[in-house]
């Protein structure tokens, strides 16, 4: 569907009555859901929010952080949703660079910008949609971990959700949890697929995934979660879930085929608003085609991507670097292979180093250790080394009470022996990062530091 208005409101006029947003066990149809966003709308605009302010949004996912989400859409607010994890010290370095003038905090505490509060006026309000102005900062992070912000337009959220739903059907009767946070890209995805589809959406305040689950038909899960929820022998009304952050065993999708639940894997990049590549899981290592809209080149083992979905720049300063170079691609640092029009990710660019001679492609090593059932994470970085130039060293973030003494013997048969790390190390809480993404060269220095020191 196009839009001419905002998509709430085009859906209130289309289906007023129909349901369309369930937080908690409250349902709102599209007429409802135009009203608390309007009053919504209303007051952040008599707090003084004007079109193309920035706006922070502190918070986990709630009802109320969706509501605010589309009122401050509404009001043609550029919104940077924050993970409240992340350190302050972080935030202040950061927070500067992204021209804000407001700060809404329904989680945590930050005093350094003008706070909004969820204040509702009567009457209608916001701005004319223009589906190209900024609507949204989201942070990412290169292999160094600094964070950006990629900016991108109502359009390009649609767009991203147009292709995602050209694949993976998402009809008027399916209602799909919002199970990814909003300061994450693809939470993002969940809501932007939502008002392409007028389906239904579920958000609820923090509460275990089964629970989190019931009446939805959609989801958006890693592996992990999608094995305790088969294991588990519950009730699951799933027809369809969109995996992500690890390869997918092929155990795993026959298991959910058995429960009529259609798993789909794919490949993204916060700079194009989630999903660039997908495919429904088959178990081959590939992540699928590129989605409508989407082109992927590979240049000398390098990915190359253009999209409608791609962010306008990253926000620095009060104006947008651009993310393309001088031929117009995304250069994405990715190794990669494309093969019949399906891409393969090898691993980072970056990330690859050579141990005796031999070659190491740390995500190749991480792929087959993230399927010991007790592994949740793991990274493998370089060890310096007078002999052999540099050692792989596992760190891991595991089960409580796992003994990682017992990891190498089950290993030595699914590595090569120049593959096996020579270390195990537990992955320390200091560096998990609030939320970003885990720095490798954080990592490097800690595993050189602690094994020198």
């Amino acid at each position: 569907m196009s839009f001419t208005d905002w998509p709430w409101r085009q859906w209130r006029a289309r289906c007023a009555d129909k349901p369309a947003l369930r937080m908690n066990e409250e349902i709102l149809t599209w007429q409802q859901l135009c009203a608390r966003i309007d009053s919504l709308a209303a007051g952040f605009q008599h707090q003084g929010v004007e079109e193309g302010d920035g706006v922070m949004l502190l918070a986990h996912n709630h009802p109320e952080t969706l509501l605010a989400w589309l009122a401050l859409l509404q009001c043609g607010a550029r919104i940077l949703p924050v993970n409240p994890q992340l350190p302050r010290p972080l935030l202040d370095v950061l927070l500067p660079q992204m021209t804000l003038r407001f700060a809404l905090v329904l989680d945590g505490h930050y005093d350094g910008l003008a706070a909004l509060s969820m204040r509702a006026q009567p009457g209608g309000c916001g701005v004319t949609w223009r589906p190209e102005r900024l609507a949204s900062m989201t942070l990412t992070s290169g292999s160094t971990g600094l964070p950006k912000a990629a900016v991108h337009s109502c359009a390009a959220h649609l767009a991203s959700a147009q292709g995602v739903l050209a694949l993976m059907p998402y009809g008027d009767e399916d209602d799909w949890l919002l199970s990814l946070p909003l300061f994450h890209v693809s939470g993002q995805g969940i809501l932007w697929r939502w008002l392409q589809a007028g389906a239904r959406l579920t958000v609820r305040s923090k509460q275990p995934l089964e629970q989190a689950l019931m009446g939805c038909t959609h989801a958006s899960l890693v592996p992990t979660q999608l094995w305790r929820l088969l294991n588990a022998e519950n009730q699951i009304d799933l027809k369809a879930v969109l995996l992500g952050g690890a390869s997918i065993p092929v155990e795993l999708t026959q298991k959910a085929r058995e429960r009529g639940i259609r798993t789909f894997c794919g490949y993204g990049l916060t700079e194009f608003a989630s999903t660039v590549c997908a495919k429904e899981a088959d178990g081959a290592p590939d992540v699928g085609s590129a989605l409508p809209g989407r082109e992927v080149h590979v240049v000398e083992g390098e990915v190359w991507l253009k999209a409608h979905s791609m962010a306008a720049g990253y926000w620095r300063d009060g104006a947008l670097l651009p993310l393309t170079n001088a031929q117009g691609w995304f250069t994405t640092r990715d190794r990669g292979e494309l093969r019949e029009g399906r891409l393969t990710i090898l691993g980072r660019m970056d990330n690859l180093f050579f141990s005796g001679g031999e070659g190491i492609q740390p995500e190749e090593l991480e792929r087959v250790i993230a399927t010991h059932p007790r592994i949740s994470q793991v990274f493998i970085v370089p060890l310096d080394d007078a002999e052999f130039g540099q050692r792989p060293v596992a760190v891991v973030e595991c089960e409580p009470g796992t003994d990682i003494t017992d990891f190498p013997n089950w290993f030595r048969d699914k590595l090569a022996r120049f593959q096996q790390p020579v270390r195990w190390l537990v992955l320390p809480t200091a560096l998990k990062n609030g939320g970003i993404k885990i720095s490798r060269r954080a990592l490097q220095q800690w595993v050189n530091t602690s094994l020198r020191g």
